[in-house]
């Protein structure tokens, strides 16, 4: 599937992007699709769970886990996973 068609889909929200790619799950499991338009929708469905997938990345790339004194308090954060 041509970039230009998929263009779109790196403006969509992670929700946004999940909702498209449920509906296309929906669409193949129905199997009432013709042939060449499934190819179609799993080519735009690969790129949708990609989109995601980059989305979810950078998401646990920023969560943190706060550090906490002896006494319970917090006193800052560090990364959830170090490498």
């Amino acid at each position: 599937m041509s970039g230009e068609v998929n263009e779109d889909i790196k403006a969509l929200s992670f929700e946004k992007a999940l909702e498209a790619l449920e509906k296309i799950v929906d669409d193949l499991e129905r199997g009432d699709v013709p042939l060449d338009q499934s190819i179609r929708i799993y080519e735009r469905g690969e790129a949708l769970k990609a989109h995601c997938d980059r989305l979810l990345k950078a998401a646990e790339d920023r969560v943190e886990k706060i550090r906490l004194s002896r006494e319970g308090k917090p006193v800052g954060t560090e990364p959830l996973d170090p490498e």
